[in-house]
């Protein structure tokens, strides 16, 4: 079974919470700050931090943007801030769902199982792909999922090779943003829908040379995106 770890200071929170994850044969390593709770995420082979953001010592924007430079360990935060802003901040930080405080802890557990249902399906599709495309400079390799511009590898997360994998493997021919929710995240995601937009972000600034006039990763607005030869 999965080992979560759970970086929460409210104890009246962790406990039920550990007490029903252990309960389904879970594994729960806790911590009760951000510093002690960066320091479990990065030292244990974890499958899924659960994180909060308003913490002691280091907040939760700063944990998850500190593992992120470290690890692509799926992150849900737990948030009591309801400003659409904030949660998408911790979106592109490297979040990969949230749950908005106060919650039940059936919705947490159905969150968690779905984000581990989506990793171990992204994961499975990962030896179907065994192929290399070029376009001008930039270079895909499917079967070790590497991507390269003018030879310079780019350190993509999880989700971003993923998305950029589909735009590629369509190339010239529009994705819609249901397509692409569907094969990326899947059908079972709970979180918020903004978030495509956010890797798509992502991905210009890391591939293209001018993000805001983008000659690879094209909007085709009303219906979603698609990847251009660049010619």
């Amino acid at each position: 079974m999965p080992t979560l770890v759970l970086i929460e200071d409210d104890r009246l929170i962790v406990e039920p919470v550990v007490r029903a994850l252990e309960k389904l044969g879970y594994t729960v390593m806790t911590a009760f700050d951000g510093a002690s709770g960066l320091k479990t995420a990065l030292a244990t082979p974890c499958d899924l931090v659960i994180l909060d953001i308003m913490l002691p010592v280091m907040d939760g924007w700063e944990v998850c943007k500190a593992i992120r430079e470290k690890s692509v360990v799926p992150i849900l935060m737990l948030t009591a801030l309801s400003d659409e802003i904030d949660r998408i901040l911790g979106l592109e930080l490297g979040a990969d769902d949230y749950v908005t405080k106060p919650f039940s802890t059936r919705e947490l557990i159905a969150r968690i199982k779905a984000l581990l249902r989506r990793v171990e399906f992204d994961m499975t599709r990962m030896a179907q792909n065994d192929h290399v495309i070029v376009m001008n400079d930039i270079r895909i390799d499917f079967d070790s999922r590497r991507i390269f511009k003018s030879d310079m590898e780019l350190q993509l997360r999880f989700k971003e090779f993923e998305l950029v994998s589909l735009l590629i493997a369509n190339v010239g021919e529009v994705v819609t943003r249901a397509e692409i929710f569907d094969k990326v995240w899947g059908t079972d995601w709970l979180g918020d829908m903004r978030t495509l937009d956010v890797h798509i972000r992502w991905l210009r600034e890391k591939i293209e040379d001018d993000p805001g006039n983008p000659r690879y990763i094209q909007t085709v607005r009303g219906v979603g995106y698609r990847f251009m030869t660049g010619n």
